[in-house]
């Protein structure tokens, strides 16, 4: 059985999907040990009680510097063994040495068509640029905010018409498929990261990702 720590920092859709996959064989032969929040009062916790998982909140100003959090972090991590460690809308920068020790093992899915808007408010930025698609990302996590390598990307249209909600809930849609696939993938070895790339099935993956066209 593969353990997965999923980090969060609000409502844990992403989350939701995951756990959801899990139990339906999407993610097959895994469990999520652990949700992890950055804030205590974070929805996604709730899921993960819900769901009888173990939900813990590391807050930040418990701690006197960001490098003195990032290792209770890893500390806690560790406690659970996992195979994986997933980003599902953690808000928080992670330090270089955070990164180095999960290198290869740890996913961040991005709302934007990667290296397009990265960091915040990509939704707004998309439909202030007048862009006519929008998108998501699956990417491995590097010391780059938002430059890991990308492994799967999903399309959306936007319309003239459109209200960043509607926008938002169009990109989740395609992140709560995406994100379960390359979790499967990641956990059945048919993914890695080499030499700063995406490889799939021995094929190093184009700037875009699986299936870029």
């Amino acid at each position: 059985m593969h353990n997965i720590v999923v980090l969060i920092s609000g409502n844990g859709s992403n989350l939701q999907a995951i756990i959801d996959s899990c139990t339906n064989g999407i993610i097959n032969n895994s469990q999520v040990t652990a949700v992890i929040s950055n804030k205590a009062d974070a929805y996604g916790l709730k899921r993960a009680q819900h769901a009888n998982i173990e939900a813990v909140s590391i807050v930040a100003t418990d701690y006197a510097n960001p490098q003195d959090y990032d290792q209770a972090l890893i500390e806690k991590i560790n406690n659970y063994q996992p195979d994986v460690i997933i980003l599902a809308g953690f808000m928080r920068i992670l330090s270089a040495n955070f990164v180095s020790h999960y290198q290869g093992k740890m996913l961040n899915i991005h709302p934007s068509l990667l290296p397009k808007y990265a960091g915040l408010n990509t939704h707004q930025r998309a439909i202030d640029a007048g862009d006519s698609e929008h998108g998501t990302s699956v990417h491995f996590v590097t010391e780059e905010l938002d430059g890991g390598p990308v492994i799967l990307q999903a399309k959306v249209p936007i319309f003239a018409t459109d209200t960043i909600d509607n926008v938002i809930a169009r990109v989740q849609q395609q992140e709560h498929n995406i994100y379960p696939l390359v979790i499967q993938w990641l956990l059945s070895q048919r993914l890695s990261m080499q030499n700063g790339y995406a490889v799939l099935d021995g094929k190093k993956l184009p700037p875009q990702g699986y299936a870029a066209q």
